[in-house]
């Protein structure tokens, strides 16, 4: 009777949504994991329009009907994120890219996403990737977030140069004891990440008041508290923002792309995000949401063709290109995201922002504190490098570590993958016990062992 009377309340308030965006958990824990990815969406939506000029009302407006497309689709809190190495290329590039290079750059990687999506090769590509090489990657890119999210809450940060500044002073409005005092605030509240214990038949007293009051934590919009902390703080630092702002939407128009805007984008910048986004986008996202819900794990096929249609849709008028992350997702489910409603809320969010605001969006994200999307970014990072826990022999951690180690001193995933792969197939050739064993072995095994049986026939005899 008690089952049925906790959850008809929730069933009720479900029964008129889609199946995709019902409320797994409660409302706020879903706005809570809606801003679990921030972290690395504001810094670099920032960053370009500094350095390229980037529309944030087109990027806003794309990138939220992709949230709610997303979110209604898949069903999970299926990130949207900017394409890191393309934006990387774009702001550090002499010089910088142009919006039309940068789309262009999103439109080469869109073509070879929706080709392997429809073709059936990324799912092929899925199935046989050894666990292990995947894992090293999802390990080296949640490594990467948490040591990016350390630089943001002990350094001042240049965004727009992608540059580390002096330390951050402890006592101010983005100083370093306001980030670990939001640290502090997400870890007595989210704990390690896990959900509340179920109640058992039989408890101590002391157990039940344990599991009640971390029911009751966990139901606390830790990461939506931490957000709007920092909005409070933007306008605090900076109140001269109010009369910065500007009602009303930018103007949204197509981008003239060249024939030579093509070749820079591809060489320069498409073509170290290939590899990129099949792993992270694609390979490890879907690892990941099989990790995260085992009944509900999403096809390679389709994030493939998804991340294909969005940029093939945003990239001609100018939309940041963007890809579905494995960190975004790990921080979403991190801060309390379930279901498809957690990105569909986050979508609705940003598309009032761009309509109402417009690109004078901009002068409030300006002035929001590093320190505080350093904290989202942190957990986030280390919600992904746990995907790697569940290596139970020796062999597979040797895989995952090699990988994780060469894409973090190499800076890049591709070099880290093709290492694990090869490393992966040498432990699986040397444990063959014939036939293709190297270096003469199995021959040797082979001889050995006939002669063993001929001395062993004469014996008989």
């Amino acid at each position: 009777m008690s089952t049925t009377t906790t959850t008809t309340p929730l069933l009720r308030r479900n029964r008129w949504l889609p199946a995709s965006i019902k409320l797994k958990t409660t409302l706020f824990s879903e706005l809570s994991g809606a801003v679990g990815d921030l972290g690395t969406y504001i810094p670099i939506v920032l960053a370009l329009s500094l350095v390229n000029n980037l529309n944030l009302t087109t990027t806003l407006v794309f990138t939220s009907l992709y949230n709610i497309v997303t979110g209604l689709l898949f069903g999970l809190p299926m990130p949207v994120q900017p394409m890191k190495s393309i934006a990387a290329v774009a702001i550090s590039a002499s010089p910088p890219l142009t919006i039309a290079q940068i789309s262009a750059a999103g439109l080469s990687v869109a073509a070879v996403l929706l080709v392997l999506g429809a073709t059936g090769l990324m799912s092929v590509l899925y199935r046989y990737l050894p666990l292990p090489v995947v894992r090293g990657v999802q390990l080296s890119q949640g490594l990467t977030f948490a040591f990016s999210a350390v630089k943001y809450i002990r350094y001042d940060q240049d965004l727009a140069k992608s540059k580390s500044g002096p330390p951050r002073p402890w006592l101010a409005l983005d100083g370093v004891a306001v980030a670990l005092a939001a640290v502090l605030f997400l870890v007595l509240t989210t704990g390690a990440g896990d959900d509340p214990p179920p109640p058992q038949q039989e408890e101590e007293e002391n157990k039940v008041r344990v599991r009640r009051r971390l029911r009751v934590l966990s139901t606390i919009p830790a990461a939506l508290i931490v957000f709007l902390f920092g909005l409070v703080l933007c306008f605090v630092r900076d109140p001269s923002i109010f009369g910065d702002l500007r009602f009303g939407p930018s103007k949204i128009s197509v981008v003239k792309i060249t024939w030579e805007d093509f070749k820079v984008g591809f060489v320069s910048a498409a073509i170290p995000q290939i590899p990129l986004s099949i792993l992270n986008s694609v390979i490890a996202v879907c690892k990941l949401s099989g990790d995260l819900f085992p009944e509900r794990e999403a096809s390679a096929m389709h994030v493939s063709v998804s991340v294909g249609l969005m940029n093939f849709v945003g990239c001609w008028f100018g939309a940041m290109p963007c890809c579905h992350g494995a960190g975004g997702l790990a921080g979403q489910y991190r801060f309390g995201g379930r279901s498809g409603a957690s990105v569909v809320f986050l979508g609705i969010a940003k598309l009032v922002l761009a309509l109402v605001f417009g690109n004078s969006l901009g002068r409030i994200l300006g002035e929001f504190p590093i320190g505080i999307l350093g904290v989202l970014l942190l957990f986030a990072g280390i919600e992904l490098a746990m995907a790697a826990r569940d290596m139970n022999t020796k062999q597979e951690s040797f895989v995952m570590l090699v990988c994780a180690a060469v894409s973090l001193t190499g800076s890049s995933a591709a070099l880290g993958f093709f290492v694990g792969i090869l490393l992966y197939l040498f432990l699986k050739l040397r444990e063959l016990e014939c036939g293709g064993f190297p270096f003469g072995f199995c021959s040797s095994k082979t001889t050995n062992s006939s002669l063993q049986e001929e001395e062993h026939a004469s014996l008989i005899a």
